[in-house]
């Protein structure tokens, strides 16, 4: 993992590929995006807004990390 800053163009591919990911498991997170304010500063950090889930969506993410953390 770095810490290096990047692009609007890698962060929203991080954003999708995370997005695609979930998906494949059931789970949409439908605020899912780029923070757009830390893309404003001269060396963004960027940040990816997960947003809000009801709670059918929390447990199911939930319960695939309680499973990806058994292996």
């Amino acid at each position: 993992m770095t810490t290096e800053p990047h692009s609007d163009t890698q962060a929203q591919a991080a954003c999708d590929e995370l997005a695609a990911a979930l998906h494949e498991l059931g789970i949409v997170l439908p605020s899912l995006g780029v923070d757009p304010v830390l893309l404003c500063r001269e060396r963004p950090r960027v940040l990816l807004e997960l947003g809000r889930c009801n709670l059918e969506t929390a447990y199911r993410l939930t319960a695939v990390l309680k499973k990806a953390a058994e292996r």
